[in-house]
């Protein structure tokens, strides 16, 4: 354990004085009571402000309506799950047994959170300077490579347009299942089109995330379908 900490310090670019910050931050709940969801709220406050910056910096001309849908895009639980398994995430995270058994080291709600834990760590850890640092070290070449065009609509927007441009139906969604205590569920809902026979699911910790991830991903689906060749066309 102790060399893929040191791993991850280093796909990090930060070596914690305090180490057990580190280790609160790779914490979640079902292991015991110093776990990481204090600082998952202090991380995401971090990792907003610097994706903002950078997405400040990086698009002069754009609005702030361009600018908060492509931020929305970068922090998603997507994004960060992402992330997560590029820093080896699913090894070093402490959890319970039953937990574990449960695919819970690879649930993306979960590597999320760790993710805006170890950035609110390393603030507490170092301070805003090293946290920012490690944000753009992880999302910088992301937000290079992002067009805020790409961004302008959300997803629930742009299927329900997609649909009723083929006029068809509009999509539904529903609350597939919950998971945690009240205060921090995380919502697994489906969005589906009946008239196509097609669905998918999304999860994040509101229903509104859920819902976006979902319609995101049947999007995708739709957009594939429809190149020629496709099922939609053929």
């Amino acid at each position: 354990m102790e060399s893929r900490l040191e791993g991850l310090q280093r796909r990090l670019g930060h070596r914690f004085t305090q180490s057990r910050l580190l280790t609160r931050a790779l914490t979640h709940r079902s292991f015991g009571a110093d776990h990481n969801e204090r600082l998952e709220f202090l991380g995401d406050a971090v990792l907003n402000l610097t994706v903002s910056t950078l997405l400040f910096e990086r698009f002069s001309g754009s609005d702030e309506g361009d600018l908060t849908r492509v931020r929305a895009h970068l922090v998603r639980e997507d994004s960060l799950h992402r992330v997560a398994l590029s820093l080896g995430l699913p090894e070093v995270l402490r959890m319970s047994e039953g937990e574990m058994r449960g695919g819970g080291a690879l649930r993306p709600s979960i590597l999320a959170d760790a993710v805006e834990a170890l950035i609110g760590a390393i603030f507490l850890d170092g301070g805003f300077e090293p946290a920012q640092a490690a944000v753009r070290r992880l999302f910088g070449e992301v937000i290079d490579a992002t067009e805020a065009d790409a961004w302008s609509k959300d997803a629930k927007t742009e299927l329900q347009e997609w649909l009723q441009a083929r006029k068809l139906p509009v999509p539904a969604y529903r609350i597939v299942a919950t998971r945690g205590e009240k205060h921090a569920q995380t919502f697994d809902v489906e969005c589906a089109v009946a008239a196509l026979g097609l669905a998918e699911r999304g999860e994040g910790r509101s229903r509104r995330t859920a819902e976006q991830e979902a319609a995101r991903r049947l999007l995708e689906q739709l957009k594939a379908s429809d190149q020629p060749g496709g099922p939609l066309r053929s």
